[in-house]
Formats: C-alpha cells, sequence, structure tokens
C-alpha cells in the first residue's frame, strides 16, 4: 500500500509503500520502502501516516473500534472517568464518548490526549482542560453523580 508521511521533509520522500507490519502485543511496527536505516527511521518519528481510503479495510476498523466500547478509561489527573459507550466519527479524528463519574466526556483519540490505547484494559489518559465540566468536577469532588438531564 502507499502511504505518504506528513509533515513532509526535504531529506526524504513523501510517499512510501508499506513493506510489513507487525503487531508486538503492545505496539505496532511498520516498515516501510526507503526508510533503511536509523537516521531514516528517525526522520518518521512523530510523523502521521496517511493512506487511500481505497486500501483500507473499513470493517477491520470498525471492528477494532467496537472492541473500545466498554473498556475502562483511566485519566492520569482525574483517575477513573468511566467506560467507553461509543465512538463518533469526525472530520479531524474519532472521539470516544466515555459515560462515569463526570457524566459524559468526549476524548479525542488524538496522541495529545490518549497516553496509552493498548490492544486489551484500560484506555490510559491525558485529557486536556475543559473536557470535564466544572460543575461535574465540583460534584465528583463532592462525592455526588453526575447530573441527570
Amino acid at each position: 500500500m502507499e502511504v505518504a508521511l506528513t509533515p513532509p521533509a526535504l531529506t526524504r520522500n513523501r510517499f512510501c509503500t508499506v513493506l510489513a507490519v507487525a503487531d508486538t502485543g503492545h505496539e505496532w511496527r511498520v516498515s516501510f520502502s526507503g526508510i533503511d536505516d536509523l537516521d531514516a527511521a528517525e526522520s518518521v518519528r512523530g510523523c502521521t501516516v496517511l493512506a487511500h481510503a481505497d486500501d483500507i479495510e473499513l470493517s477491520d476498523l470498525e471492528a477494532a473500534w467496537d472492541e473500545l466500547i466498554g473498556r475502562p478509561v483511566i485519566d492520569a489527573r482525574y483517575g477513573a472517568l468511566g467506560t467507553v459507550t461509543g465512538i463518533i466519527e469526525a472530520p479531524a479524528n474519532d472521539v470516544l464518548q466515555v459515560e462515569g463519574p463526570y457524566g459524559e466526556v468526549l476524548i479525542p483519540l488524538i496522541e495529545q490526549a490518549v497516553d496509552k490505547l493498548p490492544a486489551e484494559g484500560p484506555i490510559y489518559t491525558h485529557i486536556m482542560d475543559g473536557l470535564i465540566d466544572a460543575d461535574a468536577l465540583a460534584r465528583a469532588a463532592a462525592g455526588e453523580g453526575p447530573a441527570c438531564s
């Protein structure tokens, strides 16, 4: 499959081919054409990999997202946020819907908010300020449940 690496760099080709993919159990390792040594590998560290939608089996992706439903979410600052109740598909990135002691919390599936997304077990986050309503924070601190609407 041909993919694009973003942001582009002056010293490497923006487009490459995926040669191999391996699941080590806690992370994915991907080999790309043209990435043949440590310096080349370092140059793509942190890059986003873009693929053509026609090249991806969406049923596999949907099945992977479905496996997130019901999993606990634990945040570095707020502790247990609750359980994943759904996935919202948004133009920029998908969003986890979590229900728990803070009511509904919407967590973008981005590197800045999700620390660990293991194949099984809890999802670990470090959510940004403002994703939990201030009233919900106060209710949780007082030992009260989320407000009913």
